[in-house]
């Protein structure tokens, strides 16, 4: 034990000079401290952290701190010194009453991890109240027939002090009659009682007036007195006497109001009014006891007048007295001792002591999450609490001695349950049992333990070429399960390399809303399927991601016009076809050769013969194929050199055109077709601009049948470049709709 000295007020300081000793010590495994009532705000009353082995630069990290709210009402904790001062004035008689002990129960609570830890403060008495009389002058009626040695109780003297600053002492003023002489209890209460010494004569001294004084055993003692007027009556020789000087009784705390306890009985052998007894409440009788009972003064029936509690005290003494009308009247006395059963009438407490709350999602299993103690006011099996927790929760109950911690008991999934109600059902031991329900309301936080994922598996965007840049392609769209940043998603676009430049010089995305816009103009002759690689990711730590493949169709607008392949523009004066006078109807006189760089209906030409021909009636052109025939049989009127103007149209919105001038030269010879399909073709070997424009075109048609194919969800092979030399064989690679634009590369035989 320590001596701890305690700053008082210089007018205080030698009243407290016996009593500052505050020490502490190891009680039943709990540290104990003392400290004097009425001690100054700020009292040290021990220091927490060295007795729990702490230190002190470790406390504001582990969080140290007073568990209950009985404890933050008188007490604090400094983090900077690990001390326990006092907060709030501390008087012991408030606390207390006249228990003998006075031990208050202080929780020291740590984080980081979570302990409990229990002190136990014991209030030490100071001397600050001074014995006082419940009645300041009264006034005794003996006759003078009192036999000398008679004995007369006085009233007790109270001192709300207790252990020696309690009353320890009675004198009684100088007088020639009476003598003091003090009774001890077992309890060690003092009751003090007048004794007649000589005997007394009302004709020579009607009355006695006498000073009580007691004393306490402070230092400085403290003291009070009363003032007894002692009045000599005529003579009633004979005092009411009870059947028993001492009378047992045990009662339930429940009983009801207006219970009859039992009747006290007091005989006077006198006649008329000095034997006519009536009841009161003995000078002893404390103030409590008034309260709680009630006495009839004819009949001697004592009832419960208030409720009963077992737990606020478990034992009373009723003092009686009877007294009869003679004069002077004289008195008996008895005692009536109650002693209260307890019954099952207080529900089980349940008391928070720490709480973790919310609780992380990743929460191992068997973690403590929350501290409790119960508690119950009855006794015996009535005070025995068993505690449960609600079913259907992923938390259990594990017991600590005398308090109970919150454990999880499985994993934790904030996506799939994000609060839990647990309900904590303490329940004691009486019969019928109480039950009391503490509800909790659990918070599970987030942890960042799911990746985002896109609305769906892939996504097609389809954009007319020649777009203006800045164009919205589409919207990618992923959601996150998780909470806060957890599932706020950014959006960005794989880096990557298309035709030698960044992807990122083709296409950006909105990193907030997943909007994919154009960066450039696109060329479908150039560009058709354009595949980009976007990932989303969320913004916890560290961020989960998913990424998705965007395929961007570039669709084929018609601007280009169709190229003449034949006859050939690379001169001035065009060779004349030169063509039989003879020549009959239906004879091949040239065909016009034309591509087109556009796909699909764009591509799709059709010739017809304009009129600014020479003689537009004498030749006919095949609309799908180009081959120019004649229309009938030439004559002699028929001019010799005929200017044909083809017109060579695509099949665009709105159509592009292109013209081809063709020299026709009447001339008598044998009749022979001057210009065959298989001429045009083994011309075509020799020149490397034939080929080059029929690959552009078959691409082009594959490339469009291809998108045609993967929009309807279709696979497709890559697409395939055919080099057609022989158009007799394109009917082996295409559909019979083809068949109409390879018929304008050549005749099919």
């Amino acid at each position: 034990m320590e001596s701890v000295s305690l700053q008082r007020p210089a007018w205080k300081w030698q009243v407290l000079s016996l009593f500052l000793l505050c020490g502490w010590g190891w009680v039943s495994g709990q540290i104990h401290y003392s400290v004097v009532e009425e001690s100054e705000l700020g009292t040290v009353v021990g220091n927490v952290a060295r007795d729990l082995g702490l230190k002190v630069e470790e406390l504001p990290g582990r969080r140290l701190r007073l568990g209950s709210e009985e404890s933050l009402r008188y007490f604090a904790v400094r983090l900077d010194s690990g001390t326990l001062v006092v907060s709030q004035r501390l008087d012991r008689e408030r606390l207390c009453g006249a228990a003998a002990s006075c031990v208050l129960s202080v929780q020291v609570v740590t984080e980081n991890p979570l302990q409990l830890f229990r002190l136990e403060v014991e209030i030490l008495d100071l001397n600050d109240n001074s014995p006082s009389f419940p009645t300041a002058h009264r006034t005794l009626r003996i006759a003078e027939s009192a036999t000398v040695a008679a004995r007369f109780p006085l009233e007790s003297a109270q001192d709300p002090d207790v252990g020696t600053n309690a009353v320890s002492s009675y004198w009684l003023s100088p007088n020639s009659h009476f003598s003091l002489d003090v009774k001890q209890q077992p309890d060690g209460k003092l009751f003090p009682e007048l004794v007649l010494e000589r005997a007394l004569d009302r004709e020579e001294q009607p009355e006695v007036q006498l000073v009580l004084t007691a004393v306490d055993g402070g230092s400085p003692a403290r003291s009070g007195t009363a003032q007894i007027t002692v009045q000599v009556l005529d003579v009633n020789d004979n005092a009411p006497v009870f059947d028993h000087t001492t009378y047992k009784v045990k009662v339930p705390e429940n009983t009801p109001v207006g219970a009859v306890l039992l009747r006290v009985n007091a005989s006077d052998p006198d006649e008329g009014p000095n034997g006519e007894t009536q009841y009161s409440f003995g000078v002893h009788t404390s103030d409590s006891v008034r309260r709680l009972f009630a006495l009839d003064p004819r009949s001697g029936e004592v009832r419960v007048s208030g409720a009963l509690d077992f737990e606020e005290s478990r034992f009373y003494e009723i003092y009686v007295r009877a007294h009869d009308g003679g004069v002077p009247e004289m008195e008996g006395n008895c005692v009536l001792q109650v002693q209260v059963e307890d019954a099952n009438d207080n529900p089980p407490e349940v008391l928070l002591t720490s709480l973790l709350n919310p609780v992380p999602e990743d929460t191992p299993p068997e973690t403590v999450v929350g501290l409790f103690n119960v508690r119950d006011r009855d006794s015996g099996a009535n005070g025995d609490v068993s505690l449960e927790i609600s079913p259907d929760v992923p938390f259990a109950i594990r017991s600590l001695q005398n308090h109970f911690s919150l454990v999880t008991q499985k994993s934790l999934d904030r996506e799939s349950t994000s609060q839990y109600a647990v309900e904590l059902i303490a329940q004691d031991g009486g019969s019928p049992a109480l039950t009391t329900t503490l509800t909790l309301l659990l918070n599970i936080s987030d942890v960042n333990d799911n990746p985002p994922r896109f609305s769906q598996p892939s996504y097609e965007a389809f954009l007319q070429e020649n777009n203006p840049p800045g164009s919205l392609l589409c919207t990618v769209s992923a959601s996150d399960p998780d909470a806060g940043d957890n599932s706020r998603l950014v959006y960005s676009i794989e880096s990557g390399q298309v035709q030698d430049a960044p992807i990122s010089s083709f296409v950006h995305i909105n990193p907030d809303n997943g909007n994919l816009y154009a960066q450039r103009t696109f060329d479908f002759e150039v560009l058709q399927v354009l595949p980009v690689s976007v990932v989303v990711r969320d913004s916890g730590s560290p961020p989960l991601y998913a990424n998705i493949t965007v395929y961007i169709f570039v669709l084929d607008q018609n601007d280009h016009p169709p190229t003449i392949l034949y006859p050939a523009s690379d001169s001035d004066v065009p060779a004349p076809q030169r063509v039989p006078l003879s020549a009959p109807p239906g004879y091949l006189v040239a065909k016009v050769t034309a591509v087109d760089a556009d796909a699909g209906h764009n591509a799709w030409l059709s010739y017809r013969l304009l009129p600014q021909s020479t003689d537009p009636s004498l030749f006919h052109v095949s609309l799908y194929t180009g081959e120019v025939r004649t229309a009938r049989a030439f004559q002699d009127s028929d001019m010799a050199v005929q200017q044909l103007v083809v017109q060579v149209m695509d099949n665009g919105d709105p159509p592009l055109s292109t013209t081809a001038t063709i020299t026709v030269a009447l001339e008598e010879a044998a009749l022979e077709e001057s210009f065959k399909p298989q001429d045009f073709l083994a011309g075509a070997k020799e020149k490397p601009d034939l080929t080059f424009y029929l690959i552009i075109a078959l691409a082009a048609i594959s490339t469009v049948a291809l998108a045609t194919v993967h929009c309807r969800n279709f696979s497709f092979p890559k697409p395939q470049v055919l080099l057609i030399t022989d158009c007799a064989s394109a009917r082996d690679h295409f559909p019979a709709w083809w068949q109409g634009i390879i018929f304008q590369l050549g005749h099919v035989e």
